[in-house]
């Protein structure tokens, strides 16, 4: 049977049609429609008519989570999702079942499937973007906790009383080394305003871009090392922008061991391989 995936951007709308070895028959991307629920029901419903087949199975890769309570869409970065019930209003426009999970479940899923972390067992897949948030993967199956936040590392408290995050409380990881993180961090050691890739081209040259270096591979290291002491995963794969930085997968990896709470620390850190694919294959592997 043929599967088709759509991942829901926030900029963009993605969707294939693959055969049952994965093999691409059709691909599309249509730009995402702004601030306008009504409108982003139409384009995936429009662009799923387009490419599905009679016998076709449909999931969707979306920003935000599904409540397990009321069914609804949350945290999401797209905000007119945010208290919506778009599974429900997509099966009503469709007149099919569909199944639907948040981006870093459908990366982790993809990775741990098809991309940089098959054949490992336990996968920790992380986001690192303008966000920060992750999935669990065990044995080819996504991990979604007894409330359904199995993974959102990026809202665990690494600093008491630290930078002040949208979710409410303080210190979470995402304001210290998500992308945008980053790059407040960099204008406030360095007077600078850079985008990311630029700032790492200048890092580590002088003492100002040293420190952020320093504080940003220390913090990474610790809430990475948190998770696995917690979770003891056999691999960790890294997708975002945040994961294209180069040291982090040798510096950045000895930093995690650093805090591992074990004699013995080899967990692969490893970087995706299916960039940003991972997210509409991923949605093709949901499972109703």
């Amino acid at each position: 049977m043929n599967r088709l995936g759509v991942d829901l951007g926030g900029t963009k709308i993605e969707s294939i049609l693959v055969d049952e070895n994965f093999q691409v028959i059709q691909r599309k991307r249509i730009p995402t429609p702004q601030n306008d629920y009504e409108k982003i029901l139409e384009s995936i419903s429009n662009l799923i008519q387009e490419l599905k087949t009679e016998s076709c199975s449909i999931g969707i890769c979306t920003p935000g989570a599904i409540s397990k309570k009321t069914g609804l869409i949350k945290n999401s970065n797209t905000q007119c999702l945010i208290g919506k019930s778009l599974k429900e209003d997509l099966e009503s426009r469709l007149g099919q079942k569909i199944s639907m999970d948040n981006d870093a479940n459908c990366f982790a899923i993809a990775e741990a499937t098809m991309g940089a972390a098959k054949n490992f067992g336990i996968v920790f897949g992380v986001i690192m973007g303008t966000g920060v948030g992750g999935g669990i993967v065990i044995d080819g199956k996504i991990h979604h906790g007894r409330t359904n936040i199995a993974g959102e590392w990026g809202h665990h408290i690494l600093h008491t009383n630290g930078n002040k995050c949208y979710c409410g409380k303080n210190g979470c990881v995402e304001t210290y080394i998500s992308g945008p993180a980053l790059e407040k961090k960099w204008l406030e050691i360095t007077g600078k305003n850079q985008k990311l890739p630029e700032i790492i081209q200048n890092s580590g040259f002088d003492d100002k871009s040293t420190l952020w270096k320093t504080e940003f591979l220390e913090n990474f290291g610790r809430s990475v090392a948190n998770v696995i002491d917690i979770l003891d995963p056999d691999a960790i794969v890294l997708g975002g922008g945040v994961s294209n930085i180069p040291f982090l997968y040798d510096e950045g990896k000895n930093f995690v061991y650093e805090c591992v709470f074990s004699d013995l620390i080899d967990t692969p850190i490893l970087q995706n391989k299916l960039g940003d694919s991972a997210g509409v294959f991923g949605a093709c592997l949901l499972e109703s």
